[in-house]
């Protein structure tokens, strides 16, 4: 399968949804001043958010073919309108020259952090790249475990502490093997947590702050990674994360499980924060880099242009 079509058959349940919408909306008719009050609620539905949903009919109102668009017309209209609204966010994955790399990855329990992970080290690993993961959640003790299951399929090295063991040391035993290793990666896993936790958000901090003492640069990224079936309340648990974990790009998750991928649209332009990669399945491949244009053709149900 290729990469679109995992795409578009991962935001399938959500370009559904807001394919019914707009047929219900149209009905086979034009689109008219008077039905983009009907528009801007079906976007809301869709989870793109009342402050997107109302730039985006409001940008179609000032179209002077809206008489014009039918219901084909107005999703590849859609699509232009998102796409724009994406693309400040859209931006490649690149790691600085020189290793290791510190890749340090946040989020709640639940959002797909630890599969990414596995999902990560596999594609660094295709590049050519060395990788070793840190299994810094020592807070709950299956968590080593299952890294150690993903770092297995993945080949990679994964170093781990007793349950309860201090996280930041453990990051640096991690940074400190990575370097004598002449390892190119270190990607570390942090204990899921609730953003209303404040031991484990400060835990956060003090994990960054122990990697730097022997690099000062590091993280080299620090990406948040967010479930998609939380819609918009993944704004709340982000912004509690931006300054704990000193957030430079985001990862969203599980698209495939929800009919709310529009909220991704509402979340980066709340954070103007880069989305590096979405999740739109459970194979290794359906891990993808973010591309605003496929993005945006794929959730109004559009095809590939190519």
């Amino acid at each position: 399968m290729s990469l679109w079509s995992r795409l578009k058959s991962g935001l399938s349940r959500s370009s559904d949804a807001l394919g019914s919408s707009l047929s219900g909306l149209m009905g086979g008719k034009k689109l008219s001043p008077e039905t983009l009050g009907e528009l801007e609620d079906a976007l809301i539905m869709a989870d793109l958010g009342v402050a997107t949903a109302a730039t985006i009919t409001e940008n179609l109102r000032a179209r002077r073919d809206l008489a014009e668009l039918d219901d084909a017309a107005l999703r590849a209209a859609l699509a232009q309108e998102i796409s724009a609204l994406l693309q400040p966010v859209e931006k490649s994955f690149a790691l600085p020259d020189g290793s290791p790399s510190v890749i340090l990855l946040a989020g709640v329990n639940g959002a797909g952090k630890t599969t990414t992970i596995g999902k990560l080290a596999k594609k660094f690993q295709a590049e050519g790249k060395s990788v070793i993961l840190a299994a810094c959640d020592t807070f709950r003790a299956a968590a080593a475990e299952q890294l150690q299951v993903w770092g297995a399929r993945a080949n990679v090295p994964v170093i781990s502490g007793a349950p309860g063991a201090d996280a930041a040391g453990l990051a640096f035993q991690a940074l400190e093997q990575a370097r004598a290793e002449k390892i190119d990666i270190l990607m570390v896993d942090t204990a899921g947590r609730l953003q209303s936790n404040d031991n484990l958000m400060a835990e956060l901090g003090k994990i960054i702050r122990v990697v730097k003492k022997l690099d000062e640069t590091a993280p080299h990224e620090s990406l948040l990674v967010l479930d998609a079936t939380t819609g918009q309340n993944a704004i709340a648990q982000a912004e509690a994360f931006l300054a704990a974990a000193e957030t430079t790009g985001l990862i969203m998750t599980k698209l495939d499980g929800t009919a709310r991928g529009g909220g991704l649209v509402a979340i980066a332009q709340k954070l103007a924060l880069p989305i590096y990669f979405i999740g739109v399945g459970e194979q290794a491949d359906d891990l993808q880099s973010f591309g605003a244009d496929n993005f945006a053709r794929a959730l109004v149900g559009l095809e590939d242009e190519a």
